[in-house]
């Protein structure tokens, strides 16, 4: 039976006007051979459709206008049906009743979803009352036994907690439990996984699946990820600038898609099973000519950069009203993390969220404040102490060590326009005899980064995608000549096909300027394709440490043999498990 179905959708957005007549972007649904074509798909009842495609293809527009969730200027035309229903012509209150009820969603950041000032247990309670007119006590309990449901270690207690409190799995999890709350038929799940490291992302799949199978609901699954979709989903729909590309079963798709967009999907992704010089990048793909170039050989006799040496960082925490306790976020067992990184060569640190991969790296930089707790051991760079220096002798430091982030919107000065943040660190550095040869400079280091500097220098971030803003970023590291980057989860948020682009980027400038990455991600095949060595970190500690090719290959500790077992694979690994 058909649960749900859409037929010919189109969704624009207005714009304003423009010389008396009202502008609109189309965002579902193109003009083709002049004729619009809209996006039509169904889902049955007790199955999971899967939305893929690029950021930018609709996945998201498509999804939130089932709910008419999307801002006032949007415009929906065709035809969406829940059980015969028409929710094109549903009035505001119809569409509330049916919001959390029948048709639930989970989105892909759950702290910017949940309230941050109302516990756990009070936005849990919300739902239920409203819509099954439960008593508070009745609400609580219900409330509880959900989060037991979907696996919430100390439900009860964290009833009271707030969001913040929580941890990213565990946020999810309450986001899955809101959204299950009333059993809804539909669950809409708009990129659940996404900023989440292999071990929780998998648990999450795995949680969905049963919650699944035990409700007997449908899902509509939108992800980037075809290995999680590969695991997950009983049809896939591809979409790309608005329109279905193909669509049909799991099997056939992965198996032998028919478009040229869909394999190029499916080759640019990293696996664990090789390691390319380069990954394919869709349009090349689509054009027949996907790159092949070899890499530069690695120089096992390379200078060394950094050394590391039993490195520590621990944080003061409140005990009581004026005391103090030391919490050791990296060195628990008191070793610490040592390494050495050669010029030219990728370190690789993996782990859990909290396992101390974004604390270590850092403090390699020393970008904690100094009053929140002590550091130990040593880094050597350049026979200097990293960890010794005053804030007078780091400065020179900071030209030569650079970090990019996995936020490069949080981390790029939303008021300064893309010319301004180029030039500004070079202008700080006294970097180029005048404002002319910095802005030279700044233009020739966007085109590097594959960038049209006339067409971006003089805009914002705001108006740039994911992929462009951490080009910007990676470009502004570049303006000082680093010779050692910090890429911390750089790549995590990004769709594959951009991520293909900016992990071949990084590559590039590496064998062209021998820059020494330090790559912190919990994407285990994105580290196989990037790293030398690995270093694989669990609460605070080293656990395992050796080349790329002998952890992946050949793991030694049973929690390095866990996180590679949670690394989605695909239909391929799903069907034969």
């Amino acid at each position: 039976m058909t649960l749900l179905s859409i037929r010919d959708l189109r969704v624009d957005f207005r714009l304003g006007k423009h010389q008396g007549e009202v502008r609109r972007v189309q965002a579902v649904g193109r003009d083709v051979a002049g004729e619009s074509v809209g996006v039509s798909f169904e889902i049955a009842e007790n199955t999971t459709v899967a939305l893929v495609g690029e950021s930018g293809s609709g996945k998201s527009v498509t999804a939130m206008a089932i709910l008419a969730l999307l801002p006032d200027n949007a415009e929906r035309r065709g035809r969406i049906e829940f059980l015969g229903r028409d929710l094109l012509s549903a009035s505001r209150a119809e569409l509330q009743a049916l919001r959390g009820k029948d048709i639930a969603c989970v989105f892909q950041d759950p702290m910017s979803s949940l309230n941050p000032v109302f516990t756990v247990g009070r936005q849990l309670c919300e739902p239920l009352r409203r819509h099954l007119g439960l008593s508070p006590r009745q609400a609580l309990a219900r409330a509880e036994a959900l989060l037991e449901e979907v696996g919430m270690p100390e439900p009860k207690r964290r009833l009271a907690a707030y969001p913040h409190q929580l941890s990213g799995g565990q946020q999810q999890r309450v986001m899955i439990a809101m959204a299950l709350a009333c059993e809804p038929k539909l669950l809409i799940a708009d990129e659940p996984t996404t900023a989440l490291d292999v071990t929780i992302q998998r648990q999450i799949l795995e949680l969905l699946a049963s919650l699944k199978a035990r409700h007997r609901m449908s899902m509509l699954f939108i992800s980037h990820d075809l290995g999680v979709v590969g695991e997950i989903a009983d049809q896939v729909v591809v979409m790309r600038g608005g329109t279905v590309r193909e669509q049909g079963p799991v099997a056939r798709i992965f198996s032998a898609p028919q478009d040229a967009y869909t394999k190029a999907l499916l080759a640019c992704r990293p696996t664990l099973a090789q390691r390319g010089a380069r990954l394919a990048v869709i349009a090349d793909h689509i054009a027949g000519a996907a790159s092949v170039a070899a890499g530069k050989a690695k120089d096992p006799q390379a200078p060394v950069v950094i050394t590391a040496r039993a490195l520590t960082k621990s944080f003061w925490l409140r005990k009581g009203i004026f005391g103090r306790t030391e919490f050791k976020a990296v060195g628990r067992n008191g070793a610490g993390v040592s390494f050495q990184l050669r010029r030219g060569h990728t370190l690789g640190v993996v782990g859990e969220s909290g396992s101390g991969k974004t604390t270590m790296g850092l403090a390699l930089l020393q970008l904690h404040e100094p009053n929140g707790g002590p550091s130990g051991g040593e880094v050597l760079f350049d026979g200097q102490d990293l960890l010794k220096l005053d804030k007078a002798q780091w400065r020179p430091m900071r030209r030569r060590i650079q970090i990019v982030f996995q936020n490069p919107y949080a981390s790029l000065n939303p008021r300064f326009s893309i010319g301004q943040t180029l030039v500004e660190p070079m202008t700080i550095h006294g970097i180029g005899r005048d404002a002319a040869e910095r802005e030279a400079r700044a233009r020739a280091i966007l085109q590097r980064v594959g960038l049209d500097a006339d067409a971006v220098f003089a805009k914002y971030p705001h108006e740039f995608s994911g992929g462009q803003r951490q080009r910007i970023a990676i470009a502004r590291c570049l303006t000082l000549d680093p010779e050692v980057l910090v890429l911390d989860e750089a790549v995590s948020a990004l769709d594959v096909s951009v991520q293909a682009q900016v992990l071949n980027l990084l590559k590039d400038l590496q064998d062209e300027l021998g820059l020494a990455y330090v790559f912190i991600s919990h994407d285990l095949a994105v580290v196989r394709f990037m790293a030398d060595e690995v270093l694989v970190m669990q609460n605070g500690d080293v656990v395992e440490q050796a080349r790329v090719k002998d952890i992946l290959e050949h793991p030694r500790e049973a929690y390095t043999k866990r996180l590679l077992g949670a690394v989605p694979r695909g239909y391929a690994a799903a069907s034969a498990g």
